[in-house]
């Protein structure tokens, strides 16, 4: 069974190591080793641990390993209150294509950064393009090529906000 809840601190280690896991493997197809590994820097244990400060992760386990597959977490677009984004979002490969990331999004979906937001944005590897597309997410202003950091701006608007 796969169960959910708000990141703490001493997730930190076990997020950094899932979050490495995933790029070095799933998205080494897309960027270059030298490109993820200069990434994985500024996504340290204690990077989560501050970002944590600021946005609402979500941490999601197997209940019967007990151990966290996926990570993702939402906040304020650039200190606005009535727009918001995505964050490091990332699902384990060996629990990837189960329906665990859609989950997931399900879950930033309903925070309060999502439901008082008119407009979600999300920085999508090349890699998650596809994905984020299904889950409703388009191109930001209609540019369909990634920019200098190899990164796609998608958006979606919550016609349900305020």
């Amino acid at each position: 069974m796969i169960t959910h809840r708000r990141f703490k601190n001493t997730d930190a280690p076990e997020v950094a190591a899932l979050v490495r896991t995933t790029m070095l493997t799933t998205n080494r197809h897309d960027y270059s080793r030298a490109y993820l590994e200069n990434d994985l820097k500024t996504l340290t244990a204690n990077d989560f641990i501050q970002r944590a400060l600021q946005f609402h992760c979500y941490v999601f386990l197997d209940s019967v390993t007990n151990h966290i597959i996926a990570v993702g977490a939402i906040g304020p677009y650039w200190g606005k209150t009535d727009e918001s984004s995505l964050f490091n979002i990332f699902v384990h490969p060996s629990y990837q294509g189960q329906g665990i990331g859609r989950q997931l999004i399900s879950v930033l979906e309903q925070d309060d950064y999502f439901t008082r937001a008119h407009r979600i944005e999300i920085p999508a590897s090349i890699t998650a393009l596809p994905f984020y597309q299904k889950m409703g997410y388009t191109f930001k202003d209609g540019i369909e090529t990634p920019d200098e950091e190899r990164l796609y701006r998608l958006e979606k608007f919550n016609h349900a906000s305020n």
